[in-house]
């Protein structure tokens, strides 16, 4: 190895799942490969193989490659081998290495079926978890679980990998649970959490309370774009007479209600209203809930339909063995590394595309040395 930058010396810590007869190529060199191909466009085995072939004299600035350039069914072999949870526990331990965590900051908990990995029209079996970190615009960690109902034991895992203190947990009413809430508080983190009807008893409560108050905390925005206008009112009630179970949310302090109405301009579309519930730990104005509970959708704005978008991430029919899930770290890996490079202010379908001709900014993008 030519350099010790991050990307290489951690993620060269997974252990290779092959034999070591008739080994030719090196796992952390098919690794790279395989997130730097991704980065600037690559979505299949073979795209990753063509790449690599005709950028070679630039992987070895900085790889090894003592038999050249592995063929594709290596590439696909490798990745559907490796260790999943080896190769996101790697993935975490870089995150940490490339960002700060500010304290106050939201992380947005949210899953997501990988769609393309489905087959003979039955259900994806595969559905990611993962955190989101609303100010530093990063993937923070993500856990596979087998079906959506089973966010439930994830989150909880997933949170016992990162760190969270100081920070503003938001999670959607899969994960409002009594367990998870006091998981939060026990990492030192607060959390927000959206009340539907999985938890009905617990609605009319809240519903009652944000009703018959009488002092609530009340802030209203008005946002104008995109054809239309949007109105969001926002109320927070910290004192309760009905919820009758608040000692087993741990810590619960604040029940809030976001009423949003839409209208369209130059449009025959009605009028859209809904109205949304969430519990919390945290003794904070309704201006500052406002703010906190939109940051949340970054999950699905910045992450999921750009995964989808820019990464044609439910088009991929990767489904050997641990294939999904390790080509979804690498799109993970790909898109926050795009999204740290600040200099050039193009999308993330524009920055992939530069970084394939532009190997000086390739470079800038993975912040190698050589």
């Amino acid at each position: 190895m030519k350099t010790a930058n991050d990307l290489v010396r951690i993620f060269s810590q997974i252990q290779d799942p092959r034999s070591h007869i008739n080994k030719l190529h090196d796992v952390v060199d098919i690794l790279l490969i395989g997130i730097v191909s991704v980065l600037c466009g690559a979505e299949t085995w073979l795209q990753m193989k063509m790449f690599a072939q005709s950028k070679e004299d630039f992987f070895r600035k900085f790889l090894t490659l003592e038999n050249g350039i592995p063929s594709e069914d290596t590439i696909n072999r490798v990745f559907s081998a490796i260790d999943s949870d080896e190769f996101e526990s790697c993935f975490i331990e870089w995150v940490n290495s490339i960002s700060v965590m500010k304290r106050g900051q939201v992380i947005a908990i949210d899953g997501k079926n990988l769609r393309g990995a489905k087959s003979n029209g039955k259900m994806s079996p595969v559905h990611m978890v993962s955190a989101w970190a609303s100010d530093n615009n990063l993937v923070l960690g993500q856990v596979r679980v087998n079906e959506k109902s089973n966010e439930i034991t994830a989150i909880p895992r997933l949170l016992e990998t990162l760190d969270v203190e100081g920070c503003i947990i938001t999670i959607d009413a899969m994960g409002t649970q009594t367990e998870i809430a006091s998981k939060i508080v026990e990492n030192g983190a607060d959390y927000i959490l959206a009340v539907k009807g999985n938890q009905k008893q617990l609605l009319e409560e809240v519903k009652d309370e944000i009703h018959f108050s009488k002092d609530p905390s009340i802030d209203e925005t008005v946002d104008i774009g995109h054809g239309r206008i949007e109105t969001r009112k926002c109320t927070v009630v910290s004192e309760f007479q009905f919820i009758k179970e608040s000692t087993k949310w741990c810590d619960l302090r604040s029940v809030v209600r976001i009423e949003s109405t839409r209208e369209f301009k130059n449009s025959d579309k009605s009028t859209e209203k809904a109205v949304r519930y969430y519990i919390s730990n945290r003794i904070d104005t309704a201006k500052n809930f406002q703010k906190h509970i939109r940051s949340h959708w970054g999950v699905e704005n910045k992450l999921h339909w750009t995964l989808d978008v820019a990464f044609s991430e439910d088009a991929s029919r990767k489904r050997n063995k641990n294939a999904a899930q390790n080509f979804s770290i690498i799109l993970k890996i790909a898109l926050n590394l795009l999204k740290n490079e600040k200099s050039d202010r193009q999308g993330i379908a524009g920055k992939r595309l530069r970084a394939g001709w532009d190997e000086d900014y390739l470079m800038k993008v993975l912040k190698i040395k050589v």
